[in-house]
């Protein structure tokens, strides 16, 4: 037996209005059209065909040719350097590698490492690590913007399409190294 099933449908008719329509018809001697209303039957509910694609943990969220941005910050001031405009020119590279690591984050995730230490029925320790690790090629710079006077912001976009041919390239990486 498989796991969907099609029921046909069939129409009833109810007991007592078809009793109600006879004790009319038989009373009155002259023939006059009786009505009787048929109960609506729902459709069968829509059965799943073999078509559709299955939902997997790889299976992307959003719509497969949206294109998606990712914004970097850095400050000016703590960047390592004496010289203001090297300083300005580091904070405009460091933004551009934030966006470019947000960029990895949504295309190929994240991966978290979390450690909580308990002592004495209370936490002494709580530890996150995280680790982003991917190849973005074709990406856009769509702006470079002082934003106050210490900080840059950078803003790129990756079209859609080259974001599906990353996920591919790095499944099937993941799949020759797991051959191994």
């Amino acid at each position: 037996m498989s796991a969907c099933q099609t029921i046909p449908s069939v129409a009833v008719a109810d007991n007592a209005s078809a009793a109600a329509a006879a004790k009319v018809q038989a009373a009155d001697p002259a023939p006059a059209p009786a009505t009787v209303a048929e109960p609506k039957v729902d459709a069968a509910p829509p059965v799943a065909t073999s078509k559709e694609e299955p939902v997997s943990m790889i299976t992307p969220m959003t719509e497969r040719n949206a294109n998606i941005r990712a914004t970097g910050y850095a400050v000016i001031s703590t960047q390592n350097h004496r010289n203001p405009a090297q300083q300005r020119l580091m904070a405009i590279r460091a933004s551009k590698l934030d966006a470019y690591r947000a960029l990895t984050e949504q295309v190929y995730g994240q991966q978290l490492d979390a450690t909580t230490t308990v002592a004495e029925m209370m936490i002494t320790s709580d530890t996150f690590r995280t680790r982003v690790q991917g190849i973005i090629y074709g990406a856009v710079l769509e702006s470079i913007t002082p934003i106050g006077d210490d900080t840059y912001e950078t803003t790129l976009s990756l079209d859609g399409r080259v974001v599906n041919d990353l996920r591919v390239l790095y499944l099937s990486q993941l799949a020759a190294a797991r051959r191994r």
